[in-house]
């Protein structure tokens, strides 16, 4: 399992803004592409359809010359005129102009054909300027091969169509045209979806900013909050621990009764104060300018680490764990020291909290490209999956995994992946239930 480091707790107003900006014009697009698909389909349709029926009265008006072509057509074969060459075959001039062209003929189009078949299929007749060479299509009245349509009626002896079938009509036309239509029809649905998505994310950027003002207004008032109280908390806290540690100094005027009530009142402060001092730190890297820091300056990590080792080697031994430790030399990155301290400690501290006796914790740095990768692996009790996705942020505890450490407030992790995010870096967590966990802290060099 492996947790980024790329949320935030903070409300993240850029993000967010592109994210609802991002949804809006997804759906936005979809229903455009939705009636544009549904608007080109509907016409493409009605322009064939109205294709077909022209071709179907066109179909109708030529069978009432199909006795007359097959007439014609078993005279040529009488006479043997057909399999000859053309200028040995008898011609039929049904209208005295040299083809077999009839009185309907103004209803044909340059690109259209008529033919003519007899009962068995066979073709007796042609007339037109477009000729098909394709054989009749079986039960099929309306088809299309390429550019070519073509609609096919049988022809019955009687218009009742109980009578014995005389033979087939076929007319054929050139899409041609009808493509045009549907090829600017394309071009201006696709244009004008472009500009109306262009036009719809103008006015999508316009709401999203006009309804994230009321948000971010009353995220900056709580921020703001978050930050007075917290710095307002210090100085009657601070009261308070001094006043206890007087009392402390002199246990001979305190009842021997009152010794444990003013041990319990100096642990609740000083628990207190570590809050709100969190809170504080929190309330100000919260804070835009506080990304870049001019007076940050070149750290040695491996000092800082090698600082923190001393510091709780003590603790490791007096549980009966041990440290381990595998540190580069001469690793330096740009930044603030206190707060990178802070960051490791952080993590040492879970580390050894959360790993039973006899266990080992590990402290490991290597290079990475040009980043410094300071890995804190344990043995300890590990964290559930489900439970993952949840340990950066603020005030989250589990409520059996990792619910040992009673003195914690859950902000730990959050300062950690804060102050990392701060320094241009990340940390991510792999863990497993029973065998333990590895925080991983990417860090640029300098």
């Amino acid at each position: 399992w492996d947790i980024g480091s790329n949320k935030t707790n903070r409300l993240p107003s850029q993000t967010l803004r592109w994210r609802l900006l991002l949804s809006y014009l997804t759906v936005m697009l979809a229903i455009l592409s939705i009636s544009a698909l549904g608007v080109y389909q509907y016409t493409r349709r009605s322009l064939y359809d109205q294709l077909d029926r022209r071709l179907e009265v066109l179909a109708q008006a030529a069978s009432h010359n199909l006795l007359a072509i097959a007439a014609h057509h078993a005279k040529q074969q009488q006479t043997g005129s057909i399999g000859h060459p053309p200028s040995t075959q008898t011609k039929c001039y049904l209208d005295n102009d040299g083809d077999l062209d009839i009185p309907w003929q103004q209803l044909r189009a340059p690109d259209q054909g008529v033919e003519w078949f007899d009962a068995r299929k066979q073709l007796i007749g042609n007339a037109g300027t477009l000729v098909n060479a394709m054989p009749l299509q079986p039960g099929s009245q309306t088809w299309q091969q390429g550019k070519i349509r073509a609609v096919t009626l049988p022809v019955y002896s009687r218009s009742d169509g109980k009578a014995p079938l005389a033979g087939y009509i076929r007319v054929t036309h050139v899409t041609q045209e009808v493509e045009a239509v549907l090829s600017r029809m394309r071009w201006g649905l696709g244009f004008g979806g472009i500009a109306v998505l262009g036009l719809t994310g103008l006015g999508g950027i316009w709401l999203t900013r006009q309804s994230l003002k009321p948000i971010e207004q009353s995220f900056q008032q709580l921020k703001q909050f978050t930050a007075d109280a917290a710095h307002e908390l210090r100085s009657p806290l601070a009261a308070v621990k001094t006043s206890i540690q007087v009392m402390e100094c002199y246990p001979e005027r305190l009842h021997p009764q009152d010794l444990k009530k003013i041990g319990a009142i100096a642990a609740t402060t000083n628990h207190t104060i570590e809050l709100v001092e969190n809170l504080l730190l929190l309330a100000r890297m919260d804070e835009a300018e506080l990304t870049e820091n001019q007076q940050w300056t070149v750290l040695s990590i491996d000092e800082i680490l090698g600082n923190l080792l001393e510091l709780f080697q003590s603790l490791a031994q007096a549980k009966g764990m041990t440290l381990e430790s595998r540190l580069l030399k001469d690793v330096t990155v740009k930044g603030d020291a206190t707060q990178l301290s802070r960051l490791f400690r952080n993590l040492l501290e879970n580390a050894l909290y959360y790993t039973p006796a006899g266990g080992k914790v590990m402290l490991t740095m290597k290079r990475e490209d040009r980043s410094v990768i300071v890995l804190v692996a344990d043995t300890g009790i590990g964290i559930a999956p489900e439970h993952l996705s949840f340990i950066f942020d603020r005030f989250w505890r589990a409520d059996k995994a990792r619910s040992r450490r009673q003195s914690g407030m859950g902000m730990g992790l959050s300062i950690v992946r804060a102050i990392a995010q701060r320094h241009h870096g990340a940390v991510t967590a792999t863990s497993q239930l029973g065998v333990g966990s590895c925080f991983r802290v990417r860090l640029p060099l300098n």
